[in-house]
Parts: C-alpha cells; structure tokens; sequence
C-alpha cells in the first residue's frame, strides 16, 4: 500500500502551488503495482532520476525519502544567537567547477541560476593566512608549491595512463616526484590542496593517484571537458537544497512523493521487487532505483533478499565513503583573519587545519561566523567525542592563532556528525588505491534488471561530486525509461570477476 505524505512537507512552498493545478503528467505506462518505478532517496540523484523520467512522459513513478524534506545531503541549519541568525551548509557548500565564458556550465550552477540560487566565487587560492601553534607565520610560499605539486603529480598520472602502468596512492606519487612533506608548513600545504580544496576527505595513502586526477581534471581542468577552477560558495539563505528542491517543484505531484518512510528491506527479481519501510509498509514496482550512500550499502542497513551477488558486494565495500566535518562557531565579534580562508600547521597533521571566515564581505559580513574543517579519520575521532570536548580543543587552537589576545568562547558552536548518521554513514565517496574500473562498473551495474543503483558515488569521472550525483541520475531516469517503453530490458553489464592487469607471481599462496 502506497503512503503519501503532504506536499508541504517538502520543505519548500512553492510546491503547494501544484496542488491549485491538475497535474499535466502523462500516464501512458501504469503499473499494476504501486508504481512502475520506485526511487528510493530524494537526493540530487534522485530527483534528477525522476525529473527525467517525467520528461520522458513516464510518471508512474515513487520517491520514497527517509527525512522529512527532498535533498539528501543538502542540509542545512540555523545558527546564532537571536537576531543574529544565519543559514548555514552541514553538508554541500560550493558549487565546484562553475563555467568558462560561453562553455559548458557545471549543472548545478544551472540549477542555481534557474531558481535564482545565491552564490559568491571563493577565492581559495588567492585569499589565504597562514598560522602555527606560535601564531601568524608566513608559508603562502609553500601553499603556492604545494599547488604546483598537485599539478605535476596529475600530469604524471597522464602519463601512466598512456602506457598502462597501474595505479598506486598519492602518497605513493608524491614520493615519486620527490615531493614528500619534509615538516608540518609543506604537510599543512599538502593537506590543504588534497584532503580539502579536492575535496578527497582523506590522506593521500588512502587516495587512488590516477583516479584522483581525472576526478580532478575533468572538473576543473577546461582543456579536459571540466567547467572551469572556480568554487562558489552557496550563501542564499533559504539553503543550498533550495535548488533541488525548486526543481523538484517544477514537475513532482504529491501522490508521487513518500516522505519520512525508512527502506528496510528490499526483495527482487526478474519480474520486480518490493520494498518494505520501517513502519511495516510495503511498495512493489517493476524497478526500483537505489540513490543510497555507498555507505549506507557498506553498512548493510538496508537487507536484499536474495542477497547482492558477490561481485556487487566486492564494488560496494571497494569504494571509501569518506567523512568532511565542518565546525562552526559565533562570535560577539570578529577578531581573526581578513582573508576568506587560513591554514593552521600542527604537528599532528589534520588537526583543525582549514579555516574559513563567513564573516567576509563577499559572504555574511557582521556575522561573527567562522567554520573550521577536520576530514577522514579526524572526523571519526571528533565524532565519538562529547560537543563541549570539541569545542574545548577547537579554541585551544584558535587560541593559539591568536596568542596576544584572549580569545573568547564562542556564542554558538555545531556541527554534524555524518558518519554516525545511519541515513548517510559518512559525507561522500572516495577512491582508493585499491579501487578498480570495473569496480565502478560492477557499482552501478543491475542485478536482476529490476534493481538498479545511482548516485555520486556511482560516477566514474566526477564521483564525490553534486555534479556526479546529477549525472548519475540523468543516466539512469534515461536507461530506465528505455526499459518501461520496451520492448526489452538488458539493465547494465556487470563483470563476475574484476581481474589484476598482471598474473600473480604465485599460483597458490594457501595450503
């Protein structure tokens, strides 16, 4: 039985004006089951998913999404003291490769220009301080090597490419071209370009070195078909998830949404699958559509019945789900940096390095907002830990930046903990050295023609990214829609077995 949720419930008002309407949908491909098609998640990748489909004139279609509103990660909250509140980015923040000129635009800034999505270009190379545990000190110097370092490690990747060597870590690259941090300045630097501006969430051992630069170039790099080096950081105060959830909007009715409905178990089969929710219901569909986390697959909250066949499972615990903290505090006052960012070296590397001043006049000027970011396994520690204790070791460090002047405690201090979060177990994906092509492959393969899977992380070029999730789900809304109009469904192939490039150099290594 199909339960539907008020449209209001999305979480954005415009949607109630499609309720004054009869909805325009063509409903040329009904199902004797609840829906034709199921999508489970109404994130980026689910929502494009099903705009898609509608396009394609098919909109006997569910979303079935376990918050409360449409956006998946897209969360936001508002922090401050009263009178002094401000919408702030738990999750995706910028818009991350924009356009160059008259090319070709990241379609998330087209979705941003589309519903009049407030955005500011972060200058994260141009506008930086640089601090140590002793105060200001000056190594923008290095931060500017370290840029060049990522570029040469990238074009070496290129090379590698080209005569089919395989792939080791970036740490691995780093060491190749005699770029290893020698101190805490050059590992601060390093830090800064890999585990936060690319936004690879973890350390250079834990990142695939030639994956990492085709994520990378084909982002940012215009000469490889990315849109362009800019950042822009979303600052509209309704939230970042305004943009899906506009779109959203634009085309969903509110039979064809499901909020606050938990997917517990999902049974399939060449002739369909049903899907049971936390609370005993049940959806049947011809396909269904996973947009979940890798994640939260990793983590086997949800059950398949029959299980996943191994090659399936093998992609799915191959890939990293990595974890991107912001932490955010308010101040009476501002008293910090006049750039937009600054960089903290310590000894132990990753301990609070990445600030970001929102009190800016390109962002919320008098705002007294500053976030500092931890990534990967500091984000895990951090999560384990009680708010007052973080909060106590964030303004040992900010006190430290600022040694000639006693730093007051904060007014207001969050952050999110997304990895203990079940509906996400982490921030995005990650590919690790161990990750092959034809795990990406097996990742968003079929199993059964009925059970499809989408999302960022499912992206071979632009995994990690919004842009990722965006593409991922125009891809599948289209294959899907092939299979509702017919005649036959072939779904997506699949390798029973991803195979290493060479022989091992040992027929049996077990008794």
């Amino acid at each position: 039985m199909r339960r539907v949720h008020l449209a209001v419930l999305l979480g954005f008002a415009a949607f109630a004006e499609a309720l004054s309407s009869p909805s325009t949908a063509h409903n040329n491909h009904r199902s004797a089951k609840d829906a034709k098609v199921l999508i489970l998640g109404g994130g980026v990748a689910g929502v494009i998913a099903a705009r898609t489909l509608h396009r394609k004139g098919i909109d006997d279609f569910l979303i079935v999404e376990a918050r409360d509103e449409l956006g998946g990660r897209m969360q936001d909250y508002t922090i401050g003291v009263p009178g002094k509140q401000y919408t702030i980015e738990l999750g995706p923040n910028w818009i991350q490769g924009t356009q160059t000129g008259n090319g070709t635009a990241n379609p998330i800034l087209t979705l941003a220009r589309k519903h009049h999505v407030k955005n500011q270009y972060n200058d994260l190379d141009g506008s930086v301080t640089t601090y140590d545990y002793n105060g200001f000190k000056d190594y923008l110097n290095l931060l500017d090597t370290s840029l060049d370092q990522f570029t040469q490690v990238g074009a070496v990747a290129g090379g590698r490419v080209k005569t089919q060597q395989v792939d080791l870590s970036l740490q691995s690259a780093y060491g190749i071209i005699g770029a290893t941090p020698k101190n805490m300045y050059e590992a601060a630097c390093q830090y800064y370009q890999v585990d936060w501006v690319r936004e690879y969430a973890q350390a250079p051992d834990q990142n695939s070195w030639i994956a990492s630069a085709w994520n990378n170039n084909f982002t940012f790099d215009v000469d490889m078909g990315g849109f362009s080096d800019n950042n822009n950081l979303c600052i509209d105060q309704r939230g970042f998830k305004t943009i899906i959830q506009a779109e959203a909007a634009d085309f969903l009715q509110p039979e064809q949404v499901s909020l606050n409905s938990v997917v517990r178990t999902i049974a399939y089969s060449g002739d369909g699958a049903t899907v049971t929710l936390k609370n005993g219901t049940t959806l049947t569909a011809d396909y269904v559509l996973c947009t979940f986390s890798v994640g939260v697959l990793q983590y086997g909250d949800i059950a398949f019945e029959p299980a996943l066949p191994s090659w399936k499972i093998e992609a799915i615990q191959s890939m990293v789900m990595a974890t991107y903290t912001k932490i955010f505090l308010q101040f009476n006052e501002k008293f910090w940096f006049d750039t937009e960012m600054a960089i903290y070296a310590d000894k132990e590397r990753g301990r609070y390095p990445i600030w970001q001043s929102l009190d800016h006049v390109k962002f919320f000027p008098g705002s007294g907002l500053v976030f500092v970011t931890v990534t990967g396994d500091y984000s895990l520690r951090i999560e384990g830990m009680q708010d007052s204790d973080v909060q106590e070791e964030v303004m040992e460090v900010f006190q430290a930046m600022y040694p000639n002047i006693t730093v007051p405690d904060p007014v207001a201090f969050h952050f999110k903990r997304w990895h203990a979060d079940p509906l996400f177990r982490g921030s995005y994906s990650n590919w690790p050295p161990s990750f092959l092509p034809g795990h990406s492959e097996n990742l968003r393969a079929t199993v059964d023609k009925s059970l499809w899977f989408a999302g960022e992380a499912t992206s071979l070029k632009y995994y990690g990214f919004l842009h990722g999730a965006y593409f991922e789900g125009l891809n599948a809304g289209e294959e899907i829609a092939n299979c509702v109009e017919g005649p036959a469904c072939t779904g997506r192939e699949h390798l029973n077995s991803v195979v290493d490039a060479s022989p091992y150099p040992f027929v049996s290594i077990t008794p």
